[in-house]
């Protein structure tokens, strides 16, 4: 069984990120790049399905620029067999990447798709469920664990009454959640390893993907910063505060 796994590069989740002056985006020069840390969780969760005999072939996908192959690497390090890379300088939105990974899919023809639920720069937690409908695949979203055998896989998500238990036949689509595993520390001999594993380059062009953005992006402003509280001296007090200042109840 073959399973293909999407991993971004996005801004290390330590770097407190920088808005431009004028607005436009977030400044990204001299900025610490990393890899999503639910595509890292995806990544380890094939990785461990091959060791456990589940999985013969782990692919590493990401769509982005040239310097993702230093994303990919990292995953290819944690045991990913190959990777891809769609090269674009276009800013990619969620049902573009969509469609670029359903292209990827009709070529390589993977059993299980993995996915992080959402990547930590837009939120946007979409693209999974975007190409399981243009793939027409089954779907496990916000998985907390993954079971694979008898060409079926059997995943369990956490949902707001507790744990929900469902059964997909392969091929499927899977994204994941932060419980669903702990990723293994990438050791130097594998780093070295993962250079001389194989690294594709397509461009989308080559795939008939059309990645124009639907979007436009007016304007990005930082959160505004929070008021300094106050002290109330008794439950009176605060109930005052709330219903009258804050009226919130």
């Amino acid at each position: 069984m073959k399973i293909l796994v999407a991993v971004k590069r996005v801004i290390d989740y330590n770097v407190k990120p920088r808005v431009k002056s004028d607005g436009s985006g977030i400044d990204l020069a001299g900025v610490k790049m990393s890899m999503n840390p639910f595509d890292e969780i995806a990544v380890e969760e094939a990785v461990r399905l091959k060791e456990k005999g589940a999985a013969t072939e782990v692919i590493a996908l990401s769509c982005g620029v040239t310097q993702c192959q230093e994303t990919l690497r990292t995953a290819m390090a944690i045991g990913a067999d190959r990777a891809i890379l769609v090269e674009t300088a276009v800013e990619l939105q969620p049902l573009a990447v969509a469609k670029l990974l359903k292209a990827i899919v009709d070529k390589e023809q993977p059993a299980l798709v993995i996915l992080g639920k959402q990547a930590i720069d837009d939120d946007c937690n979409q693209t999974g469920q975007m190409l399981a409908a243009l793939l027409d695949r089954p779907q496990a979203t916000f998985a907390s664990k993954v079971e694979v055998a008898d060409g079926k896989a059997r995943v369990t998500r956490e949902v707001d009454g507790g744990l929900e238990t469902l059964s997909l036949t392969l091929p499927a689509i899977i994204t994941t959640d932060l419980r669903l595993n702990e990723p293994r520390y990438v050791t130097l001999p594998n780093i070295m390893k993962a250079k001389k594993k194989p690294l594709e380059m397509v461009k989308p062009e080559a795939l008939a993907v059309d990645v124009a953005p639907r979007i436009t992006t007016l304007k990005v402003t930082e959160p505004p910063g929070r008021k300094a509280g106050i002290k109330v001296p008794d439950v009176a007090a605060l109930v005052d505060k709330l219903k009258n200042e804050a009226k919130v109840i």
